[in-house]
């Protein structure tokens, strides 16, 4: 799927990444934590090429990144940045189909994906609606079905990139959206999902990569990688972790 290795982005004399291996699996959710400033949103800019690496490589099915054509690499790598800036008054279901530029899959076909990608995201009801007139919230949940409408209904061999999709979002449609996202692995596709939420980051992840200045400080299951001790040196707080009466995974209860 998609494997970084020994990632270094610099700038200026900066290092902001250093030496980050990474590896995306089919059928599997990463989860990528840190405090604000470690690098998590470089990381996803490096991973898809929107940022020059100072060392390293990324390979997206054993192929280097930079060796894909566009068209060909929007088939199986899709991103969704942290802000989506669109100034333009297009309909719910035009911004969304955007997604499916990349294909010549025909009209009826894009409109039953734009439709069942809006649905996955819980906003089908938001169909006729201009863009302009969402909230934010509703804004981030029609980009988040442009990218799965992109590489709908997803599968082996898709990566789908995503920083903080749940940061504007209720705590209903936070769980909602992730369940979307984990659907999308469930299909055999790979996902990188940058979150701050560790209670979120337990329950929806099945790997989680934590940085720390630029750098690697844990990386595993989310029971190896969230423990107090590591927390604390991370975030410097101090917290307790527990297992969820009813889910086994970590439960995060800040002191």
């Amino acid at each position: 799927m998609l494997q970084a290795r020994q990632l270094e982005v610099r700038r200026g004399p900066s290092k902001v990444l250093c030496g980050v291996d990474l590896q995306l699996h089919a059928g599997r959710v990463t989860g990528v934590l840190g405090a604000n400033g470690a690098g998590k949103s470089t990381l996803l800019s490096a991973l898809c090429a929107e940022l020059p690496l100072a060392a390293g490589e990324v390979m997206l099915n054993g192929r280097a990144l930079a060796d894909w054509p566009d068209q060909e690499r929007a088939h199986c790598l899709a991103v969704l940045p942290q802000h989506s800036t669109l100034n333009f008054g297009f309909r719910v279901e035009e911004v969304v189909g955007m997604g499916r530029l990349p294909y010549a899959t025909g009209r009826q076909v894009d409109a039953q994906i734009v439709r069942a990608a809006l649905a996955a995201a819980d906003s089908e009801h938001l169909l006729g609606r201009s863009y302009l007139q969402l909230s934010g919230g509703e804004r981030q949940r029609v980009h988040l079905a442009r990218v799965l409408a992109q590489l709908w209904p997803g599968g082996v061999g898709q990566v789908l990139l995503l920083d903080e999709p749940t940061s504007m979002l209720d705590p209903l449609h936070q769980h909602s959206i992730l369940q979307a996202v984990r659907a999308f692995a469930d299909q055999g596709g790979a996902v990188l999902v940058i979150v701050h939420d560790l209670n979120l980051a337990a329950r929806y992840c099945d790997d989680l990569l934590l940085l720390n200045q630029g750098r690697v400080c844990s990386s595993g299951t989310p029971s190896q990688v969230l423990r107090p001790d590591v927390l604390h040196q991370v975030f410097g707080l101090e917290v307790l972790v527990q297992q969820h009466p009813e889910r086994n995974h970590p439960l995060i209860i800040a002191r």
